[in-house]
C-alpha cells in the first residue's frame, strides 16, 4: 500500500500507553507506507516554531506543569530538566499546545505522515482523512519493552505508573476529555500480539475503510 493508492488516508495518528512499542510501530507504518513520521521530529518542529531549545518543548509534552511540579522534576529527574528549566525560557505547557496545534495542521495539510501523540488525535478530530490508533499493552509487557532499552526494572516500573497519569492529567485539561477518548480512534490495539501484526491490523483495516462507498 503506498500513499499513492490510499485514497480516503492521508495521514495516522498514534497515540499510546508509555511503553507500549509505539515509536517502532509508528516508524515502521511510515516505513511501509513510504510516508513521513513525526515523532521526535515534531518535537524539533514545535521548537523551532517557537523559537525555543528543544528541550524546553520535551519538557512540556504531554505534561501540565506547575511551578511547583516543575521544581520537584529539577530535583528528582536531575540535570536534563534543570538546564532547560534555569534557562528560564518563556515557554511552558500553554504555549506548546497553542503552538502544536498550529504545526499539527500545517503537517496535516502537507499529508502522507504519521504523527506519533502530542495531543494529535484531538487537534486533528474534524479531519475526515485521518485514521487514529491507540495502542496500549499489559503493563508486564510494557515493562519488559522498556527494561529492552536499558533501563532497570524499578525505573521501568516508575515510568509505566507515571508518564501515562501525566498524560491523561493533560488531556483532561487542554482538551477536557478522558484518556483515553474510546471514540476517536478506528482501532485500539493490544500490541502484545507483535509489532508485525500491528501494523498489519493497521494497514488491512485502512485498506478495507478505503474500499467502503461512503
Amino acid at each position: 500500500m503506498s500513499g499513492e493508492n490510499s485514497s480516503m488516508f492521508r495521514i495516522i495518528t498514534v497515540e499510546r500507553e508509555y511503553g507500549c512499542g509505539a515509536a517502532q510501530i509508528a516508524r515502521h507504518l511510515a516505513s511501509q507506507l513510504g510516508w513521513k513520521l513525526w515523532d521526535k521530529d515534531l518535537t524539533a518542529e514545535i521548537a523551532r516554531v517557537a523559537n525555543v531549545d528543544s528541550s524546553a518543548v520535551s519538557m512540556c509534552e504531554e505534561r501540565v506543569d506547575t511551578t511547583f511540579q516543575r521544581l520537584v522534576k529539577v530535583f528528582w529527574r536531575g540535570s536534563y530538566e534543570r538546564s532547560a528549566y534555569l534557562e528560564h525560557q518563556p515557554f511552558g505547557p500553554d504555549r506548546m499546545v497553542e503552538v502544536g496545534e498550529e504545526v499539527m495542521r500545517d503537517i496535516a495539510e502537507q499529508g502522507n505522515c504519521v504523527i506519533v501523540g502530542r495531543g494529535a488525535p484531538y487537534f486533528l478530530r474534524q479531519r475526515s482523512d485521518v485514521f487514529h490508533v491507540f495502542l496500549y499493552a499489559p503493563r508486564g509487557e510494557k515493562v519488559r519493552r522498556i527494561q529492552e532499552q536499558g533501563r532497570s526494572r524499578a525505573d521501568a516500573e516508575d515510568l509505566v505508573d507515571t508518564v501515562d497519569r501525566e498524560r491523561m492529567l493533560f488531556i483532561k485539561h487542554y482538551f477536557n476529555a478522558d484518556w483515553p477518548t474510546r471514540c476517536l480512534y478506528h482501532l485500539m490495539i493490544n500490541t502484545a500480539i507483535g509489532d508485525e501484526n500491528v501494523v498489519s491490523v493497521v494497514l488491512n483495516s485502512m485498506r478495507t475503510l478505503d474500499q467502503v462507498p461512503v
